[in-house]
C-alpha cells in the first residue's frame, strides 16, 4: 500500500525522531531485561541445586509407628507424591558389606529403594537381586558397577549369620546418599528383619526358627519423595495429619527458596509497572506530537485520496518499525551486559547461568513490547483520523 511506503520513507527521513523512539524504548527495556535475566539465572541456579539433590524433596517419618502396604498405596495416590516406600525397623538396618571374594568388610545401612527413586540414576530400577551403593562405601571397598557384594548380618540368638549376594547396578553420587549405604528393594530389608525376628529362612541356609508363612510384616515408617519442590510442604502436612505422626524434611529451606522466587517476581513486576507508566507517557505524547507536527502532510495525503480510514496506518506503521528496531538494539545491549556481568561475577561453571533469558521468554517479551507500543500509538492514530484537510489547509493559509 502507498500509505505504508510513505510512512516508512517519512520515518527514514526523520531519523532523529526514530533514534529518539529507539533510545526511549531501549533505555527502559535493557535494565528490565538485565533484572529479569539475573532473576532467572540466580533463581534457576538455586532451584537446580535443590532438584539435583533428592534429599530436598524427601520426607522421612520419625519415631516408631506401624505402617502397612495399604498405607503406602494410600500415600502414592495423593497429589504431589512421587516415590513412596516403606521402612523396616531401624535397629535392623545395619549390615556388614564386602566385595564378593574379598576380605575387607565395612558396616553400612540398608535403605529401601526401587524403581522411581530419585536417589537412583535415571533408568535404574533395581531388579530383584540387585543393589546400589553409596560413593563412600564404593571407594572404601573398591566397588564398581557390575560387581557382586555380600550383605552379611548376624544376631546373637541365631546359630549362624545370613549372607545375601547382590549385584551392584550403580554407584551413587555423594550428593544423593551420604555415608556408607546400600540401596536395595524393600524385600531385602524385610528378609533381614525376618532373620532378626527368628524366622526360618531355608533358602538362605537358616533352617531353625519360626515358620515364615506365619509372619505378618509390619513396617516402622515411610520414605517419601515429593514430585516437585512446590508439593513438599503440603505433602508433609498431609502425612503428619493423616497418620498422626511427626516427619523430617527440609521444608523450611525449600520454602525459603520458593518465597525468594515469588518476592523477586513481585519486585520485578512492580519495577516493570512503574517503568511502563513512564514509557507509556513518553510514547503516547511522542507519537501524538509527531501527528500534530505532520498535520499538513497528512492533510495533503488525504486530499490525494489516501484519507478516510487509512491515515491511522501512518503513525501505527512508524510505531511498529520503531518497536522492532528498539527490540533488536535492546537484546543486543542485553547480550553485551550479560557477558560483562558474567565476567565481573566470575562463578566458574555457574557463570553461564548468571543472566538467563530463554528464547520463549524473549518471544513473549517481544510480543508484549509490540502490543504496548501499538497501544501507545493508537492515540496518535485516532488524532490522524480526526484530521480535516480543509480545516488544516485553511489554518496554514492564514
Amino acid at each position: 500500500m502507498l500509505i505504508l511506503r510513505l510512512a516508512l520513507r517519512d520515518l527514514m527521513f526523520q531519523k532523529v525522531h526514530l533514534v529518539c523512539n529507539i533510545a526511549v524504548l531501549a533505555g527502559v527495556l535493557v535494565p528490565l531485561l538485565v533484572l529479569f535475566g539475573v532473576k532467572n539465572g540466580v533463581y534457576n541456579a538455586l532451584i537446580g541445586d535443590l532438584l539435583s539433590t533428592p534429599r530436598y524433596v524427601q520426607i522421612d517419618t520419625s519415631g516408631n509407628s506401624a505402617f502397612s502396604l495399604e498405607d503406602a498405596e494410600v500415600v502414592r495416590g495423593w497429589p504431589g507424591a512421587g516415590f513412596v516406600t516403606l521402612k523396616t525397623r531401624s535397629q535392623f538396618d545395619f549390615v556388614n558389606v564386602r566385595l564378593e571374594g574379598g576380605r575387607q568388610k565395612r558396616d553400612a545401612v540398608l535403605i529401601p529403594s526401587g524403581a522411581g527413586d530419585p536417589t537412583l540414576p535415571q533408568g535404574v530400577a533395581l531388579p530383584e537381586g540387585t543393589a546400589a551403593v553409596s560413593a563412600q562405601l564404593a571407594a572404601q571397598l573398591e566397588i564398581r558397577a557390575g560387581d557382586r557384594i555380600d550383605v552379611i548380618t548376624q544376631a546373637e540368638d541365631r546359630p549362624r549369620q545370613m549372607r545375601l549376594q547382590l549385584e551392584v547396578v550403580s554407584v551413587l553420587p555423594s550428593d544423593n546418599v551420604s555415608g556408607r549405604a546400600v540401596l536395595a528393594r524393600l524385600e531385602v530389608l524385610d528378609l533381614v528383619e525376618a532373620f532378626y525376628d527368628a524366622y526360618a529362612l531355608p533358602e538362605h541356609g537358616i533352617t531353625q526358627g519360626k515358620p515364615l508363612h506365619s509372619r505378618i510384616p509390619v513396617f516402622e515408617g515411610l520414605r517419601v519423595y515429593a514430585a516437585r519442590l512446590e508439593d513438599l510442604a503440603a505433602l508433609q502436612n498431609r502425612i503428619e495429619t493423616h497418620f498422626g505422626i511427626s516427619t523430617e524434611a527440609r521444608t523450611a529451606e525449600v520454602q525459603g527458596v520458593l518465597s525468594l522466587g515469588r518476592n523477586l517476581d513481585l519486585a520485578l513486576m512492580l519495577t516493570a509497572a512503574v517503568a511502563s507508566l513512564g514509557l507509556a507517557a513518553a510514547l503516547v505524547f511522542g507519537f501524538w506530537g509527531e501527528v500534530q507536527r505532520k498535520r499538513g502532510v497528512l492533510a495533503v495525503l488525504a486530499l490525494m485520496g489516501l484519507g478516510g480510514g487509512r491515515l491511522w496506518l501512518f503513525p501505527l506503521v512508524q510505531a511498529l518499525v520503531s518497536a522492532a528496531l528498539a527490540l533488536l538494539v535492546s537484546f543486543g545491549l542485553f547480550a553485551a551486559a550479560a557477558r560483562v556481568a558474567e565476567t565481573l561475577f566470575d562463578m566458574g561453571d555457574a557463570a553461564e547461568r548468571l543472566v538467563a533469558v530463554t528464547p520463549l521468554q524473549a518471544l513473549a517479551i517481544s510480543l508484549l513490547v509490540v502490543a504496548f507500543v501499538v497501544a501507545s500509538s493508537l492515540f496518535a492514530a485516532r488524532a490522524a483520523l480526526k484530521i480535516d484537510p480543509a480545516t488544516v489547509l485553511r489554518e496554514g493559509a492564514t
